[in-house]
C-alpha cells in the first residue's frame, strides 16, 4: 500500500481537544461540518491547509492523547487527511484510527518540514521525503492492520469478508 501527500507539520502532545475543540464536538454532529474546525485552536487557518486526499499530518510525540472519543480520528479522515505520522501515538487513538481506516505511521518526524512531499510505502516500511531525498524507516504494521486500512476500516472489512482479519 502506498500513500502520497504534502506534509502539514504539528508539534508534540496534540490532544483530541486540539484536533476538535470541545465547543464543537458536542454541538455539531455532522462530520463534514465538524471537519471544518479541525485544529483551529492551534491554528485558525489549519482547515485551509488541508488539500483533501493529498495531505499528511506530521506531528511530534504523543499525537492523539487525551480522551478516547472517536470523533477525533473521524474528523481527521473527514477533513481529507490521508495519513498521520508521529514517533508515538496515544494507544486508544491509534486503535480507533485503524478501526475507521485512517493510517497512523510511527516514524521519526524530525527531518520532515512543512509542505515536504512524502510517499509512504507500507509494504517496504519506508517514508520517502521526496523534497529532501531521504528515506525514513517506519514501525512495521502487521498484515491484519494493513488489511483493515485497505478496506477502509474494520466495519468495511467485516461487510466485505464476513469475518475479522486473522491476527
Amino acid at each position: 500500500m502506498s500513500i502520497e501527500g504534502k506534509s502539514v507539520k504539528l508539534g508534540d502532545n496534540i490532544n483530541t481537544d486540539f484536533i476538535i475543540s470541545g465547543r464543537y464536538k458536542f454541538a455539531i454532529t455532522d462530520m463534514k461540518e465538524l471537519a471544518k474546525h479541525i485544529m483551529e485552536d492551534i491554528d485558525p487557518n489549519f482547515p485551509q491547509k488541508i488539500v483533501p486526499g493529498k495531505t499528511i499530518i506530521v506531528a511530534g510525540n504523543n499525537f492523539g492523547m487525551g480522551s478516547s472519543r472517536e470523533q477525533a480520528p473521524l474528523v481527521i479522515k473527514e477533513a481529507g487527511v490521508v495519513a498521520v505520522l508521529s514517533p508515538q501515538f496515544a494507544r486508544i487513538f491509534f486503535r480507533n484510527s485503524f478501526n475507521i481506516g485512517l493510517p497512523l505511521i510511527e516514524t521519526d518526524t524530525s527531518k520532515i518540514e512543512e509542505a515536504d512531499r512524502l510517499q509512504i510505502d507500507l509494504d517496504k516500511g519506508l517514508v520517502k521525503n521526496l523534497t529532501k531525498g531521504i528515506d525514513l524507516e517506519i514501525k512495521p504494521l502487521p498484515k491484519f492492520m494493513q488489511d483493515l486500512l485497505s478496506e477502509g476500516g474494520i466495519i468495511n472489512y467485516y461487510k466485505k469478508h464476513g469475518e475479522l482479519p486473522a491476527l
